[in-house]
């Protein structure tokens, strides 16, 4: 099988070929690139001969692979498929496989390193004292006894119910699905939004999610709630998050996402608010997330080949 890596997977390039040839050899035939790109004349031409390619964030449309008349398995090295036309997929038979599970621990750090930034000021004391300041107008509050809200429990939006019980916060979740989690309280979300002080969303993006938080969520909250988004940018509304920040609605946000990959445009409207840290969509992103994305890669791909599929989207 002619696999074609499109992308570098965040390790390096000669720790990848180990692995693929530890775990895959005899079985491919594999190509890396070295480089991103996201036109679809250089992705095409990249894909081109491959019965399998391997890319993580990059838009792969119909565009692109109704060009591969070869193509017969996408291996998303991501946890999110919507930028891959599973659909057009589904027609013609191509299996899309996604890596869940490899960022769960990299999403719920940076979740908790928002939270007691937020609560306790850090970046703001971090200015203070190098302008020769003190802590006067920056002292902030413990995650203890907080009531912590999650929305989407999954296996990301689970492990940061658990690390917040570990904090003493009183947790809640909404989800489409109940769960039974030790210690969380399932609740509806407009009931988690009225009642939480740090409310985390983690569900995916697709058409029934997307704009899910908006102007009538916001106006829910407290006002000295916190919110937090390291899902999918358009999950929420910015304008509505950026107006409850700058009318004081709610007491602070911070964001990894956006409607766009980064670079943002410094004209973006939550750039824009008060009380807004922002993150450029890094949530995923650690050492150890990488090596963990990459096995499964390999995992997939020599699960496909022996016909024992695994992480199948479609």
């Amino acid at each position: 099988m002619k696999v074609a890596f499109l992308e570098p997977l965040g390790i390096p390039q000669e720790a990848l070929k180990s692995l693929v040839e530890e775990s895959l050899g005899g079985l491919v035939e594999a190509t890396y690139y070295d480089t991103r790109v996201e036109d679809a004349a250089t992705l095409i031409e990249r894909s081109k001969g491959a019965d399998c390619v391997v890319l993580s964030n990059i838009k792969y449309g119909e565009d692109i692979i109704s060009q591969l008349p070869e193509l017969k398995m996408i291996c998303v090295a991501f946890t999110g498929v919507d930028l891959v036309d599973v659909e057009y997929c589904k027609s013609k038979g191509i299996m899309v496989c996604n890596c869940a599970g490899y960022s769960t621990v990299a999403v719920a750090d940076l979740v908790f390193g928002f939270a007691i930034d937020l609560s306790r000021n850090i970046v703001a004391c971090n200015e203070a004292v190098r302008a020769g300041g003190t802590k006067a107008g920056l002292v902030g509050w413990e995650l203890e006894g907080k009531k912590f809200g999650v929305i989407g429990a999954g296996a990301i939006g689970t492990r940061v119910l658990q690390i917040a019980q570990a904090f003493g916060c009183k947790t809640y979740a909404y989800s489409r699905t109940k769960k039974e989690i030790p210690g969380v309280e399932f609740v509806s979300m407009d009931e988690l939004l009225r009642t939480c002080d740090i409310v985390s969303v983690h569900v995916p993006q697709n058409p029934q999610t997307i704009g899910m938080i908006g102007k009538d969520q916001f106006a829910l909250m407290k006002k000295d709630a916190l919110f937090i988004n390291c899902a999918r940018g358009p999950i929420v509304d910015s304008q509505a998050l950026a107006d409850a920040l700058n009318e004081g609605r709610i007491a602070g946000a911070a964001v990894d996402v956006f409607e766009m990959e980064p670079p943002v445009p410094g004209e973006h409207v939550l750039l824009q608010a008060k009380n807004l840290l922002a993150t450029p969509h890094v949530a995923f992103a650690s050492a150890q997330a990488f090596e963990k994305r990459a096995v499964i890669v390999c995992d997939n791909i020599k699960g496909w080949i022996e016909k024992k599929p695994i992480n199948v989207i479609c």
